[in-house]
């Protein structure tokens, strides 16, 4: 069976009555439910404010203490006005208008990166002498403001950019990298990413929270300084759904869980795996898309970071520390990549937390550039076979 669009019955839609209709009169994507996370042992922040009231929270290794300063920085409070959704009817998906981002920070040089830490209050985005790990609410964000998916309109469905954008930077190294942290450092980051998927899931209107990383000049990145991005959706994203819709066919022919049936297939077959423990597997799909990709699947069934054990966390760090490492290694200089959090919550049975690492390095001299077949009809093809780039990966052990 091939794949099914998103939410396809939506572009049916001729109007907003039309869409399909939430718990407490919200609406969005069909989708089986937001549900709950079980929060278990979440480290929890230093929380502060900056100068025009967005939220900072600073995540400290053992024995640091966090001194944030009092932000001095004379910035215009935060406007009203949000971004907006738009449905497409052709696709039945959402698309995020956000032109209020065309003004963001674009490239600084080194002694004006706002990422890093600021004692004065007058020069950064993080008002501390210092930091370890520090999450804030993005001052340009594509999703903003509380209220879900409320859809008005006639014939052009469209809705206020609802949501939450925030950035997080894994420490205040401006020339470092996740790849370069220690392992309780890294650790840290993914207390944080724990942190602040349970809290976001935990807000009105948040249907999907998304942690990330896009590094690399060549990805798109505008701010060299180690760090990521974590984004509340209040709809279920186009791809989430699709796979879960995939695994729900899955489980209707076979019984079983679509990604736990991929992860012992991989495991048998053995030709594209890079690294195994007794927790986490990480491997090179058997259809990947990317010149270079990787998948990290722990071991047993779990939906999210919140309900992994310490050892497991401990575990998923010291992996993906080591495939992000091997990643540096295949050329020389830093391998441009994204990394993606797939997480789910208990209303999304089939869902399987895993990480997707991908980049657009072919070679030393090219990139593998999304055109006509990618952009316009969404048929990705690859220029090498993802045997040989397992077989690469594994020999920079």
């Amino acid at each position: 069976m091939g794949l099914k669009p998103a939410c396809r019955h939506l572009a049916k839609s001729p109007s907003a009555n039309n869409l399909p209709v939430l718990r407490e009169g919200r609406q969005e994507q069909a989708r089986p439910g937001r549900g709950s996370v079980n929060v278990r042992n979440v480290t929890a922040p230093t929380r502060a404010k900056l100068a025009d009231g967005r939220d900072i929270l600073f995540f400290a290794l053992p024995g640091h203490l966090p001194r944030p300063v009092a932000d001095r920085r004379p910035l215009p409070p935060r406007g009203k006005q949000h971004s907006e959704l738009r449905f497409d009817r052709s696709t039945g998906q959402w698309v995020i208008i956000a032109a209020l981002r065309q003004d963001r920070t674009y490239k600084p040089p080194p002694d004006q990166c706002p990422l890093c830490p600021g004692p004065t209050g007058l020069t950064s985005e993080v008002p501390a002498r210092d930091y370890d790990v520090v999450v804030f609410e993005n001052r340009f964000p594509s999703l903003s403001g509380a209220g879900g998916l409320s859809p008005v309109g006639d014939g052009f469905a469209s809705a206020p950019g609802h949501g939450r954008c925030e950035v997080i930077c894994f420490s205040g190294n401006h020339t470092g990298s996740f790849a370069a942290l220690e392992a309780p450092h890294a650790r840290l980051v993914v207390e944080a990413w724990r942190h602040r998927t349970a809290e976001l899931l935990s807000q009105p209107g948040i249907e999907q929270v998304f942690c990330f990383e896009n590094r690399g000049e060549e990805i798109g990145v505008t701010l060299t300084h180690p760090h990521g991005q974590i984004y509340g959706y209040p709809y279920l994203t186009p791809r989430t759904a699709t796979m879960l819709h995939q695994a729900r066919e899955h489980r209707i022919r076979h019984g079983n869980n679509l990604f736990q049936d991929l992860l012992a297939h991989e495991v048998a077959d053995g030709s594209r795996i890079i690294a195994r423990s007794d927790l986490f597997t990480a491997f090179v799909p058997f259809a990947a898309r990317w010149p270079v990709e990787v998948h990290i699947y722990p071991n047993r069934f779990v939906p999210n970071l919140i309900e992994l054990d310490s050892a497991e966390l401990d575990g998923f760090t010291q992996l993906y520390l080591d495939v992000l490492r091997r990643f540096d290694s295949m050329y020389s200089g830093p391998l441009p990549y994204i990394s993606a959090l797939h997480q789910y919550t208990d209303a999304q049975p089939e869902g399987y937390f895993h990480v997707e690492l991908m980049s657009i390095r072919r070679s030393a001299t090219a990139l593998k550039y999304l055109a006509g077949s990618e952009s316009a009809m969404d048929a990705f093809i690859s220029d090498v076979t993802p045997e040989s780039v397992a077989e690469r990966l594994r020999d920079l052990a």
